[in-house]
């Protein structure tokens, strides 16, 4: 959303800047109680089941090799819970040196060694009212030891190291098996052979599942009188293969390593090689493995080194546990075992917000309500509550389109999405600007010339009351669950990076968006939808020249760095009804851009707000204008985010989601001040979808329902209906949001959301139905919108088609449905003079 840009050095603006340098997000380490066997191991097995830490088989030392020792492998199992350790089952047999992965099958214990030999062995493990249980899964293809596993998806990948304990050299085999078929076998083997990475066959490499891929760091292959230590990296993306990525800085072997927030894998310490030679000279007085601390950031393929842990080791493995990270036992030096378990917990970045940010806030936040008051004076009807007596110029109607489809989710995930992965969401932008054609010239007219106040009139009058309410039901019902989310989500990714409290965050927006609005109707709503736009695409704008000012050569090198990673990717030339394929993102989007622009009545309202049909018409172009800069500003964005964290990866935090890298960039790095500012028209977009949704939502039940019953009503009664309305439901929405923070009710809330969205497609079907065709009845279309959900419900159950068609099916079905529905069924005959396309007069 950028029209070109300069390379502007804006070093003054640079000057300005007072913000702290925030740090990664850092680990605070203490120890848990101590293995119960004093030796401890190495290369023992790991798994959390049922809130225990599970610790089990592995290898020891009674007496240094360095003296005569002799490694002895051990069976036992300590399970750790309640603050204690206890001994549980031990192993079927002596057993170490395999793979640990956690499954929701319960944990994998794959492959492994004793003296003698290595397994192919598979067990599955739970832990279940104090007791440790096993189950043998379909083995490997061939025994293997000193591997890397890890669960990616529904898949667990095996990549092998050592087949046998004198092999001189390193296994090169990469093995996949689905949960589905390691639980229930129904033919043999299960393990499939893939093709391996592009380096050489290593033992004790860090693998692991981040972010839609495995990666493989590290490890040590095996040459003829000793290891050469590697230091590269690889990933592997299932339906595309292997890549080369960025290696750790230095060589990571054995070291433990896990995936951590949405895009992090931290690795800690490991053997870097530097003293392998040295290990017979230095014997037990060896000073231990690196305690360096490495972050790796899967989309910006970068390396930063945190603090250094209070401990060295290696063979053994991490696991999520207690909101941390645990590294229970393991090799602290060559030939010793540490009984040592510590657990590292995150702290989050400090805030770069300061006082005059806040103050900026405020600021902004009063001004909004002081826009709600001034206009409070001319809403005298329902009239100017609802349309704002029909006198807003058309500029500012297309800008309070364009504010109220660019939600401050949109603001937000919008160049989050580009930071994370390429340009082609750029033709959902795209397909945007070709609904507004026949937004603008084949449905603008018809709510227009029947001088409506809402979208489901014109339903009345084409077809019937029942139809009218159906379609107002449904659209109220979704936006009750809507205005919740657009306030839940902005609050979370705000609260992480600026530190305003998620519950403040609710209340500010829910209770000024609902005063405002309450008083200043859709006027208030518009006009602070246009101060919301500027604010936002400047604080873009200001946002990406300040990257620009820091990423040596500008615009021009950054373009080229991104095309040669492949983040400027657009286009993808499939016939596949399941990807991201060019037909499938601008068809697909077409029509779910219909939806809004053709039924909603959040945007139509906008469309009745002008003076007449010609000025609502221009005020259609001036959104569809404003989506080519804007999105390219906020696509070059999004890949100037990606440069700039690439940059300085030390800057992002492993906790904070991918959707708060711009907010997190605003209070990092915006001049002070000026992030409040920006942060405040976060809050506004926010509000803006808001109050969008409660003017439109009291419009639909005034007119849809009261009004359309009760006839008679003067209209004072119904702007105070109107008022109230508005209180009550954002008050409801408001409550819903601060539940959805307080409590684990999202996934009901996600399910009622899912639930409305299939209604989408309907409505804008309805509308089609009744535009476009003239046999279409009132049973009949009711028929479609039902066949319609039920369509596009099965769909999503039973298919694997790209969300992105979900509207086309929607209104097709709709469409052909209830048309077929008309020819069959009987109905009534209605006089369609400037209803239908076909009938309008010219």
């Amino acid at each position: 959303m950028l029209s070109s840009c300069s390379t502007v050095k804006l070093r003054c603006v640079v000057l300005l800047c007072a913000f702290a340098p925030a740090l990664f997000g850092k680990l605070s380490w203490r120890e848990l109680p101590p293995l119960p066997d004093p030796l401890g191991v190495a290369g023992a097995f790991v798994a959390v089941e049922n809130g225990a830490l599970i610790v089990a088989g592995g290898a020891q030392f009674e007496v240094s090799p360095f003296q005569g020792g002799t490694k002895r492998w051990v069976a036992g199992a300590y399970a750790f819970e309640g603050g204690q350790w206890r001994a549980v089952e031990p192993l079927p047999t002596p057993l170490g040196y395999g793979a640990s992965v956690q499954t929701p099958l319960g944990a994998l214990w794959i492959g492994g060694s004793d003296a003698r030999r290595h397994y192919p062995n598979v067990l599955r493990v739970r832990y279940e009212e104090g007791r440790l249980s096993f189950a043998q899964l379909p083995p490997l293809p061939a025994p293997c030891a000193n591997l890397g596993a890890a669960l990616l998806g529904e898949t667990v990948y095996v990549v092998c190291g050592q087949a046998s304990p004198d092999a001189t050299q390193a296994e090169k085999r990469f093995w996949a098996a689905s949960l589905a078929e390691l639980s229930n076998p129904v033919t043999l083997p299960v393990w499939r052979e893939l093709e391996p990475w592009p380096g050489p066959g290593r033992i004790l490499p860090v693998t692991v599942a981040q972010n839609g891929a495995l990666y493989v760091f590290s490890g040590a292959e095996l040459v003829p009188g000793g290891r050469r230590f590697l230091a590269d990296g690889y990933k592997y993306e299932p339906g595309r293969g292997w890549t080369t990525v960025a290696g750790p800085p230095a060589p990571v072997v054995a070291a433990p390593a896990i995936a951590r927030g949405p895009a992090h894998i931290l690795v800690f310490g490991g053997d870097d090689g530097s003293r392998f030679a040295q290990n017979d000279a230095l014997g037990d007085s060896h000073p231990g493995f690196s305690r360096a601390v490495w972050a790796y950031h899967t989309i910006t393929d970068s390396w930063t080194r945190l603090e250094d842990a209070p401990f060295g080791r290696v063979t053994t493995t991490a696991a999520n546990y207690q909101g941390g990270v645990v590294v229970p036992s393991g090799e602290d030096r060559p030939g010793h075992r540490s009984p040592r378990v510590d657990l590292a917990e995150p702290s989050s970045l400090e805030s770069g917000f300061r006082p005059l940010d806040y103050a900026a806030l405020g600021l902004y936040l009063v001004a909004l309500v002081a826009i709600g008051v001034y206009f409070s004076r001319r809403e005298k009807t329902t009239g100017d509550f609802f349309l704002a007596g029909r006198r807003i110029p058309w500029w500012a109607a297309g800008l309070s389109i364009y504010g109220t489809q660019l939600s401050s989710i949109s603001f937000i995930a919008m160049p989050a999405k580009v930071f994370a992965t390429d340009w082609v969401y750029l033709l959902v932008q795209a397909s945007i600007v070709l609904a507004a054609f026949p937004a603008a010239w084949l449905y603008l007219p018809f709510f227009r010339r029947l001088n409506v106040t809402t979208a489901y009139e014109y339903l009345e009058a084409r077809f019937n009351v029942a139809v009218r309410l159906f379609a107002s039901a449904s659209f109220i019902l979704f936006q009750i669950g809507r205005m919740a989310i657009v306030l839940f989500l902005p609050a979370i990714a705000l609260t992480t990076v600026t530190g305003i409290d998620v519950y403040v965050s609710i209340l500010l927006m829910g209770l000024l968006a609902t005063l405002y609005t309450a008083m200043g109707g859709v006027e208030a709503v518009i006009w602070t939808d246009v101060l919301q736009v500027f604010v936002l695409l400047g604080g873009a704008l200001l946002s990406l020249v300040l990257i620009l000012t820091r990423l040596d050569g500008g615009i021009t090198d950054l373009f080229r760095t991104a095309a040669a990673a492949g983040k400027l990717h657009v286009f993808d030339w499939k016939w596949d009804y399941t990807t991201t394929a060019v037909w499938v993102v601008l068809i697909g989007n077409f029509f779910n851009n219909l939806v809004p622009y053709t039924s909603d009545q959040a945007v139509v309202q906008r469309y009745l707000t002008t003076k007449d049909e010609a000025s609502a018409r221009k005020g259609i172009w001036v959104n569809a204008v404003m989506l080519v800069p804007s999105t390219l500003i906020l696509f070059t964005l999004g890949t100037a985010l990606w440069a700039f964290y690439g940059a300085h990866p030390q800057l992002l935090d492993p906790e904070l989601p991918v959707d708060a890298v711009f907010p997190l960039f605003i209070s990092q790095q915006l001049p002070v001040g000026l992030a409040g500012l920006v942060v405040a028209g976060v809050f506004a977009a926010s509000m803006s979808t808001l109050d969008s949704s409660l003017n439109s939502v009291s419009a639909a039940i005034v007119t849809d329902f009261y009004g359309r019953f009760r006839p008679h009503v003067p209209d004072a009664p119904k702007l105070r209906l109107a008022r109230w309305l508005t209180v009550l439901f954002g008050a409801l929405a408001t409550t819903v949001a601060t539940a959805l923070a307080a409590s684990d009710v999202g996934s009901l809330w996600d399910a009622f959301q899912a639930t409305m969205g299939l209604f989408g497609g309907a409505l804008a079907g309805l509308f089609a139905l009744g535009i476009f065709t003239r046999r279409a009845h009132g049973a009949g279309a009711l028929v479609g919108a039902v066949a319609s959900v039920l369509i596009l419900a099965w769909t999503q159950q039973n298919t694997s088609a790209h969300f992105f068609l979900y509207g086309m099916i929607g209104v097709l079905s709709c469409v052909i449905v209830g048309y077929l529905a008309s020819l069959a069924l009987p109905g009534e005959r209605k006089d369609l003079a400037g209803l239908t396309l076909s009938d309008r007069p010219r």
